[in-house]
């Protein structure tokens, strides 16, 4: 109201205070009376009691309030109306306008209808009352037998803070800068904002006292903390929604829409069919409907990346449509099942090489019908088939005499009673046993490489722990001789040494032969002949991921023997490796893929040496480098870089 009172600007009211202003209520008049009622008993006029309503309003009885007096000063009609209290002034006014009402059915702070009061309140209220009356005699009791214990039934008594700040009496605060005697010590001190009252009070006290009483003046209030509320909780954005569909998904959707019409393109070309099978592999969205897409008579190879969604009849179809395949290739092939696999067998005869991940629901029985059906078959790869067994080994080695390329990765049966079968196999270009459920052991290592070293072209016994140093020293490198691939990841059985001296004794194969030829006229040294036609050449892609024993040894005698002919190296997880191991790298100057995640050692200086020195280098990933950054070699053109930490190289 105070805003109000120097302008002339007037708005809108409320009912009520329409009401006070057309009654004659203003703030003068409350003034007046507040005066008059402040002066006390000393100016020898007895209280005169205002009237009393039927519900006690105004009674000083029932309400506790005190009875208006009166001024000897004060006017007729002042004193008259000073006699009354407030509350029964404004009902009374409130009643002069409205003639129908009755005086003591209002009450000073009820202006509106009178509300009646629920039962359940009274009862509640009854209930409260009786509640503390118990509670008063049973303490009374409790005193009188002198057991009673005030320090848990007293009621609390400390002061508040804003008592505590005013030094626990109704004067305010003194203001900064003046003077003040401390209670405790009675000295003179120079009132801050940060003087704390007396506690007990009155007074306040100095900076001394109040350190000496454990208390922080400086310490600022903590804020209290805001409760969420459960909306805001459970308001969790777990994805981000595409607005707008993507490319990739508006020409799926249209193949998958038109496929009765898709001769209408004319000839796509194996190229844009492989391409188009990815893109629907990347979206998941390969089903029985659109893969008649990739359905032709004429076939001769077919790859589904991502087969989830094709069930026992799709795979059926598929057998049907493309009678004259040779290579068939399905991951996550998961619903194909013993009959489809029967189907395939009859279906495709002409089927050479088969690759299949995740058939789960082949049973041996299929498998060995399947064996039976195809003796011409060159390639067989699966991995993860937990029921293929050493029988269905057995009946492979029996019928298939021309296979060339075996991989059994992730077979959970995998033991000592496949070596018997895989030694009555053909001699192998490709063996992959990688990630067994039991795995074989040393000896069965040595018979079987002593079986298929010699025409080995690609070798995976990854996570063997029978792969000991005795099978790579005797087995691998004494028969190996054709060797271009070797994948040896997870083999714990393996020191640093023992690799170190593999590589170190396998010498590259074209400079002994060089160095023989110069002394074949000079010397009749057959054995070193020998030797020298022994010698397996260097490696073209080589894995030791996961060898964490592995150290600076291993890495230097890989590199003089295959450093110059590599094109892909893993050392992931070789965390023993220095930075001045590391730096060699540069000699593999023919390497297009490496891997160094997880090498501790590995800094933007290593990387500048390494990548200045690869001019072929496409593609390097350091995950779990935290100590590369980018900085200074990251912009070569055409180089793919995977794994840099946004915050790497700060420490």
């Amino acid at each position: 109201m105070s805003r109000r009172r120097n302008n002339n600007v007037r708005g809108p009211t409320s009912a009520l205070t329409e009401f006070l202003r057309e009654s004659g209520i203003n703030p003068d008049l409350i003034a007046r009376r507040v005066a008059t009622r402040n002066q006390g008993p000393s100016n020898g006029q007895q209280p005169v009691a205002g009237p009393s309503t039927s519900n006690g309003v105004g009674s000083s009885a029932d309400n506790g309030s005190q009875s208006e007096r009166v001024a000897p000063d004060a006017t007729p009609g002042a004193q008259e109306e000073s006699r009354l209290p407030v509350s029964f002034v404004v009902t009374l006014a409130y009643c002069t306008e409205h003639p129908h009402c009755q005086v003591s059915d209002y009450a000073s702070d009820q202006l509106d209808e009178p509300e009646e009061r629920s039962p359940n309140k009274k009862t509640r209220t009854s209930k409260r009352k009786a509640t503390a009356a118990a509670k008063a005699k049973a303490r009374k009791k409790a005193k009188e037998d002198g057991c009673y214990q005030s320090s848990s039934e007293d009621e609390y008594t400390a002061l508040s803070r804003g008592m505590r700040s005013m030094g626990a009496t109704s004067n305010p605060k003194p203001p900064v800068g003046s003077f003040e005697n401390c209670a405790k010590c009675e000295k003179q001190f120079t009132v801050t904002r940060y003087t704390m009252a007396a506690d007990p009070p009155p007074g306040y006290l100095c900076h001394d006292c109040v350190k000496a009483a454990g208390i922080d003046p400086f310490k600022k209030p903590v804020a209290p903390r805001k409760r969420k509320l459960n909306t805001d909780k459970r308001d969790v954005v777990n994805f981000e929604e595409r607005r707008l569909p993507t490319l990739v998904s508006l020409c799926i959707e249209l193949v998958s829409k038109h496929i009765d019409d898709i001769e209408a393109l004319g000839n796509i070309g194996s190229v844009n069919m492989d391409e188009i099978a990815k893109a629907l592999a990347k979206n998941r969205s390969l089903n029985s409907q659109n893969a008649h897409l990739f359905y032709d008579v004429r076939n001769k190879a077919l790859r589904f990346y991502d087969a989830t969604h094709l069930t026992p009849p799709a795979f059926t179809t598929l057998a049907s449509l493309n009678p004259n395949l040779t290579h068939l290739h399905l991951d996550f092939c998961g619903r194909l099942t013993s009959p489809v696999l029967e189907c395939f067998a009859r279906s495709l005869p002409h089927l050479t090489s088969i690759t299949l991940l995740g058939p789960f629901l082949v049973r041996v029985e299929a498998w060995i019908e399947f064996f039976l059906s195809k003796p011409n078959l060159r390639s067989f790869r699966i991995t993860q088939s937990p029921r293929f067994d050493s029988c269905c080994a057995e009946q492979l080695a029996e019928s298939c005499t021309k296979l060339e390329e075996l991989q059994l990765r992730e077979v959970g049966l995998l033991d000592d009673e496949f070596v018997e079968p895989l030694c009555a196999l053909p001699p192998l270009r490709v063996l992959d046993l990688a990630n067994p459920g039991i795995g074989i052991d040393e000896d069965g290592w040595l018979e079987v490489l002593k079986r298929h070293g010699s025409t080995l072209e690609t070798f995976n016994p990854s996570w063997h722990t029978g792969f000991t140093a005795q099978a790579l020293r005797h087995g691998l490198g004494d028969h190996a001789r054709v060797l271009s691939e070797l994948i040896m990841e997870g083999c714990d059985s393996l020191a640093d040494e023992d690799v170190a001296d593999f590589f170190s004794h396998w010498a590259n194969n074209t400079n002994e032969q060089e160095s023989v030829e110069d002394t074949m006229d000079t010397t009749d040294d057959a054995s070193r002949v020998e030797d020298a036609n022994n010698l397996n050449p260097p490696l073209h892609v080589l894995s030791l991921a996961r060898d964490d024993v592995l150290s600076d040894a291993t890495l230097t005698a890989l590199l003089e023997h295959s450093g110059r002919s590599l094109t892909y190296l893993n050392l992931n997880g070789l965390r023993s490796l220095s930075a001045d191991a590391l730096v060699l790298l540069k000699c593999a100057v023919g390497l297009r893929r490496l891997d160094l995640s997880w090498c501790r050692e590995v800094d933007d200086f290593v990387m500048k040496e390494i990548v200045s020195a690869l001019p072929k280098l496409e593609e390097v990933k350091l995950w779990g480098c935290s100590r590369v950054s980018g900085n200074g070699w990251a912009g070569k053109k055409g180089l793919k870089i995977y794994g840099i930490e946004p915050n790497a190289g700060r420490r």
